[in-house]
């Protein structure tokens, strides 16, 4: 699975959806193809991407609870054009947080080399689901917040990658850590930084970080890619595309 990515955290609020949409935004506006794979119950980047939860006729629920299905059927066009295809999320992965972590590497096996990269949002924990996602992943991307409560359980993160690929995926490795809503002058968030660049690496932390903007959450709630925004959105849609092409190194060296 050398384009699939897992993009985590335990702590929620951090901005995994964000992250998640700001690069597809950005592989969009390159000419690239996305999947996005909605792995949260809260389905929030199923919704963005113009898709209501509740209607849909299967999920990535589906794709896990079902052994050996193929989830190739259950992809879905977005609101984002053709460049951005979904396999939606569903209040039903709730029950799923225990079970089996390779069913989802099994269903997305027919999918991946119709794409340039798979990201999977996944949810704010580490069960069953995200594990789903690492063992599926050659990338795993863990997405944080420049604060002291940001900070916190990333070494959890990191161990749990390090536990998926000695126990089910020898393959997975940890890509980075993107920081997330950094405000434009801060002390703390650089001290932040710095701890995280202490605790993970320097070269682990991805530059540049995405900067706190009122703009993304403008287009989370338009349901619209940050890349529309143009001039608005100067400094995101700066950051993405640089971390876009981060990313696609990375895949690339594999």
């Amino acid at each position: 699975m050398q384009r699939t990515v897992a993009v985590l955290n335990q702590k929620g609020g951090v901005g995994k959806t964000t992250v998640t949409l700001g690069l597809a935004s950005a592989a969009r506006q390159a000419g690239r193809r996305v999947l996005i794979v909605d792995l949260d119950p809260q389905a929030s980047a199923t919704w963005v991407l113009g898709i209501e939860p509740d209607e849909v006729a299967a999920s990535t629920a589906d794709a896990i609870a079902t052994k050996g299905v193929d989830a190739e059927p259950m992809v879905m066009a977005t609101t984002w054009g053709d460049a951005v295809d979904l396999l939606p999320a569903s209040g039903a992965l709730q029950a799923l947080e225990i079970g089996k972590a390779k069913r989802l590497r099994r269903s997305l096996s027919s999918l991946e080399s119709s794409y340039d990269a798979v990201l999977v949002d996944c949810p704010p924990s580490l069960g069953n689901l995200t594990r789903n996602a690492l063992t599926a992943a050659r990338h795993a991307l863990i997405v944080v917040e420049p604060s002291a409560l940001g900070l916190r359980g990333i070494g959890g993160v990191a161990d749990l990658v390090d536990e998926v690929w000695d126990a089910s995926n020898p393959q997975l490795e940890l890509a980075g850590v993107v920081v997330n809503r950094v405000p434009s002058l801060s002390r703390e968030a650089e001290r932040r930084l710095d701890e995280l660049g202490r605790i993970v690496g320097r070269s682990t932390v991805w530059r540049p970080p995405v900067p706190q903007r009122v703009i993304l959450n403008q287009a989370l709630g338009e349901r619209r890619p940050i890349h529309e925004y143009a001039s608005r959105a100067t400094d995101p849609i700066v950051a993405f595309d640089a971390l876009w092409r981060r990313l696609r190194g990375a895949i690339g060296r594999m």
